[in-house]
């Protein structure tokens, strides 16, 4: 046996996690209805896809691609560089999202789904009378 990590359940933990991050964030996209709180579950989803691509790229007893007559196992940069990338554009969604929901409480005087439909629905209805 090479070691006591390589086989069973917790070989695949951050598999485990993943998909835990992942069905807890889409539950808190679909069951929350305030706009913050969704954010927040759109992040924890953002997160669950980061950690699927990462955990694979790392090779066990591999190193940077930096060639030398003393590594012959190289794990790949690709996934990190993706998801580098990936956070950014993140952070950027977060932040639009951010100011999309102050806009949102300055012009309905609230970031709860269910109110700021009802409000646009009355307006829309005295402006069709």
């Amino acid at each position: 046996m090479s070691g006591a990590y390589s086989t069973g359940l917790f070989s695949h933990f951050s598999y485990f996690v993943t998909v835990f991050l992942m069905i807890a964030g889409l539950f808190i996209v679909i069951a929350r209805g305030n706009l913050i709180k969704k954010l927040v579950g759109l992040s924890i989803f953002q997160t669950s896809v980061y950690l699927l691509y990462i955990a694979p790229g790392k090779v066990v007893g591999g190193t940077a691609p930096i060639v030398s007559d003393a590594f012959t196992v190289y794990s790949n940069p690709l996934p990190h560089v993706l998801i580098l990338t990936a956070i950014v554009v993140g952070v950027a969604t977060l932040a639009l999202g951010l100011a999309l929901a102050v806009r949102i409480r300055e012009a309905y005087g609230s970031i709860e789904e269910d109110e700021v439909l009802d409000l646009d629905a009355a307006d829309g209805a005295q402006d069709a009378a």
